[in-house]
């Protein structure tokens, strides 16, 4: 399998980053210490390299209508300057990836264009996948993802030091900027594409760049965030920040093999829109049923009763009997106490439920809670 680099991979190196394959990127998992990067977004700020995310274009009259037909969401429905989480599915309901798609202002009077951002390993297929779905449509799809980086701040901070960085006249535009929104500004002296969203549970910030000015970028965000606990921040710690926050990770609590209503996400699909789109079918036959999955399983949300953590692929128990597999579980540097994320069988998945987590041979008890674990005060 090809290795690929950011934009951003001498900067890492110069860190002393630690690194790991993910998605056929070499990414940082940590630079120093993990729990060190994980306090500091909740804290503070914390800077992250998310270039390998993908960024695909889809530019043109019929754009919305489009993206209508290629994902379950009604993205017609976006008000330019916002943004929407979204899936695309395979014709048999599977969650092909899950993904954030921005409204940009029309280009041109009667062309309508949005920024579509897959994940990492699913850039490709996704990218393929809405070519293929365009057919028919007066609609171009651009995969820009080779030529973009992606940089996101993180934190109760990030805000203050996006402000040094931009233009006093444009203060209003990052202050103002809501939750899922994105506006251009001049960050650093140059326009860029800034968007108000993240995966961390907190407050932050995601940078759309051009490759060739990222580095100039990550090194200007580095010194505008001394003295207000900013640090870089790599895979271990935005992976422990979205497991608390509750948020899915693709591979993990999503994939190909599991549908939006298994996994909670049932209320993204849009089964009411005008028109058909992929899945649709399957999608409102799996809802009628009224179970998650085939199986009847459904995601939810555990919490330890004792020090020990689940970790992925560990056994869910009731009476012995085997009834789910966690997803994604570790202690919780936030909460104190171990959490995770796991499928069970819907009859087990009400709140307050008591399970076991089969941790190596002994089983320790966990309890179904409300997701997520964690929530920002804001």
């Amino acid at each position: 399998m090809t290795e690929n680099y950011t934009a951003l991979y001498e900067q890492h190196k110069k860190a002393g980053a630690s690194f790991t394959d993910f998605g056929g990127w070499q990414m940082p998992l940590k630079y120093e210490s993990e729990l060190a990067e994980h306090h500091a977004v909740r804290n503070a700020a914390g800077l992250f390299d998310l270039s390998h995310m993908g960024e695909v274009w889809v530019t043109g009259p019929e754009a919305a209508a489009f993206l209508d037909y290629a994902l379950v969401g009604k993205l017609s429905a976006i008000a330019v300057g916002k943004a929407k989480y979204s899936l695309i599915c395979d014709t048999d309901g599977g969650i092909i990836d899950d993904l954030i798609t921005y409204r940009r202002p029309s280009p041109e009077e009667g062309v309508d264009q949005y920024l579509v951002v897959p994940n990492a390993g699913n850039a490709k297929i996704v990218a393929q996948a809405l070519r293929e779905r365009a057919a028919g449509f007066d609609v171009s799809v651009e995969d820009a993802s080779a030529e973009t980086s992606l940089i996101a701040v993180q934190g109760p901070n990030a805000e203050g030091i996006l402000l040094k960085l931009v233009p006093g006249e444009q203060h209003a535009l990052v202050t103002e900027l809501k939750y899922y929104a994105a506006v251009e500004v001049s960050i650093n002296g140059q326009d860029l594409l800034l968007a108000r969203t993240g995966y961390t549970g907190e407050d932050g910030f995601e940078i759309y760049v051009p490759n060739v000015d990222a580095a100039v970028l990550w090194e200007a965000l580095l010194e505008a965030g001394e003295g207000q606990g900013l640090i870089p921040a790599g895979l271990a710690a935005r992976d422990s920040l979205r497991l608390e926050a509750g948020m899915p990770l693709y591979g993990n609590e999503l994939s190909r093999h599991l549908n939006p209503y298994a996994a909670g996400l049932g209320p993204v699909v849009s089964l009411a829109k005008e028109g058909d789109f992929v899945g649709k079918e399957a999608l409102a036959a799996i809802k009628a049923a009224g179970v998650g999955s085939a199986l009847g399983q459904k995601l939810v949300g555990l919490k330890g009763a004792g020090r020990r953590a689940a970790r992925g692929h560990y056994s869910v128990l009731k009476d012995g009997s085997l009834i789910g597999e966690v997803t994604s579980g570790q202690p919780s540097p936030t909460l104190g106490y171990p959490v995770a994320l796991a499928y069970v069988d819907v009859e087990h998945s009400v709140v307050g439920t008591v399970v076991d987590v089969d941790l190596r041979g002994k089983a320790e008890p966990f309890e179904v809670v409300q997701l997520p674990f964690y929530k920002r005060h804001k």
